[in-house]
């Protein structure tokens, strides 16, 4: 059980090869620890039997398949409820940033992505994905097809992110293109203008859809302890600055927490889920926030 949470990990799901292996295992993961604290007495079904496993509730035992079968085997799926979803990630140059001994945010952003596309469809819910830097770089409209997935997967393996941010533009200009109500993912650092982005938020809400907001940070870029000397150099401008961290860390630590605050309580003044992730963290707690968000909307 342990070695399946492991996958949970960032710094271990980087090492693996591709990204469908990464959402699947990832997945997996967090499906084996869901009954483990703090998770306990949380449930999902998914839409195939498996093997019973001890611990396993017996109401849940499919008595027409043990009868073709003789063998005992769980039915993981019930609620025909389907959502249509599209993931949006931010592939702009901020989100190539990693501080020392962590994945980068775009590598945290792309993993989280393709495991909850990994989840969705394995709830027979429609998935899409979004990328963009300071324009939309590709866009893949929900569908339900198993298939789909797949290329949903190559999209995040392949993209290196790279330009200047612009997400409350991308965001407006993909309010446009999501006509039909559903569930809004969006993973980003959200580096940008506040009053812009939050704009930008209010036109899909005006559009009824709902939102979850992933803000994902660099552990340093919360608390600034870099050490006594550092060179900052910027991600999208190349721009270099020499200086003493701990003179700054501070004021800095304190504008970040303020940034951060700020961007949750315009969230949530509007109805719009907010969850603030950095890269050290395992991935599911993002996933619980997605489960909880989807069984709201479909129950």
């Amino acid at each position: 059980m342990e070695d399946r949470r492991k996958y949970l990990r960032p710094e271990v799901v980087s090492r693996l090869q591709n990204m469908e292996l990464k959402a699947r295992l990832v997945v997996e993961g967090f499906i084996t620890g869901l009954h483990k604290s703090p998770y306990h007495g949380f449930s999902v079904e998914f839409a195939e039997h498996r093997q019973y496993m001890p611990g396993d509730e017996i109401k849940h035992l499919d008595w027409k398949i043990y009868g073709k079968t003789n063998r005992f085997y769980v039915k993981q799926y019930e609620d025909e409820t389907n959502l249509r979803c599209t993931v949006i990630v931010d592939s702009s140059a901020s989100m190539k940033y990693a501080s020392k001994g962590h994945v980068s945010k775009f590598e945290y952003a792309a993993s989280l992505a393709g495991a909850l596309t990994f989840l969705m469809m394995r709830q027979q819910d429609a998935a899409g994905l979004a990328l963009y830097d300071t324009d939309i770089r590709a866009f893949l409209p929900p569908r339900a097809k198993r298939s789909y997935m797949q290329e949903i997967l190559r999209l995040l393996d392949s993209v290196e992110p790279s330009n200047a941010t612009g997400t409350a533009g991308a965001l407006d200009r993909l309010a446009e293109r999501i006509s039909r109500r559903g569930l809004i993912v969006i993973i980003s650092d959200f580096f940008d203008d506040l009053q812009a982005i939050v704009s930008a938020l209010k036109r899909f809400r005006h559009s009824a859809h709902e939102i979850i907001v992933f803000q994902v940070l660099d552990p340093r870029e919360r608390d600034f302890k870099f050490g006594m000397d550092a060179t900052f150099r910027d991600m999208e401008t190349g721009e270099e600055m020499v200086t003493q961290p701990y003179q700054i860390q501070k004021s800095y630590a304190s504008a970040v927490h303020e940034f951060t605050e700020q961007l949750k309580r315009e969230c949530r003044q509007r109805n719009i889920d907010y969850v603030l992730v950095d890269t050290s963290e395992p991935f599911d707690t993002a996933l619980v926030q997605y489960l909880n968000k989807r069984r709201k909307i479909s129950g």
